[in-house]
């Protein structure tokens, strides 16, 4: 049942983050900073693929995936198109690893540690998801903020 509220919930942001994205007015804006905004939309969207690709596909799903964070962070000007395919493949890869994935596994130990203490597998997708939905929030206050 976690398994499909999972699923659920990983689909429903990463489809809002595709909408954010396409609604940007100017391409060249997803990739603004402003102010204190460090971060612009463009690289909230690779870091949260980078995430998801390592913790869930990676990890979880064996897909061999291999994270370079410092470019999530540094990398600019990637077409909107390409970053809305990125997402849509992370879509594709956390379906088809929790289709697959054994729910009796949830209450074993993380493979890895990744938080300041070990947890459980059920939590540490628990908290991908309030990851994904922070960062989410980010990318519409930056679209909305940007878009006056």
């Amino acid at each position: 049942m976690l398994i499909n509220t999972l699923k659920t919930l990983f689909n429903r942001d990463l489809n809002k983050l595709i909408i954010e994205v396409k609604q940007y007015k100017s391409e060249a804006d997803i990739w603004k900073i402003n102010g204190q905004i460090n971060n612009s939309a463009g690289n909230l969207c690779l870091h949260l693929v980078g995430n998801l690709n390592t913790y869930i596909g990676k990890e979880l799903g064996k897909t061999g995936y291999l994270r370079n964070r410092e470019s999530e962070f540094s990398s600019k000007d990637i077409p909107r198109l390409q970053l809305i395919q990125m997402v849509e493949n992370t879509i594709e890869m956390i379906n088809q690893t929790l289709d697959h994935f054994d729910e009796n596994l949830l209450e074993a130990e993380y493979p890895i540690l990744v938080l300041d203490n070990k947890t459980s597998t059920e939590f540490f997708l628990v908290h991908l998801t309030t990851h994904l939905a922070y960062h989410l929030g980010q990318v519409n206050y930056h679209r909305r903020l940007l878009e006056k």
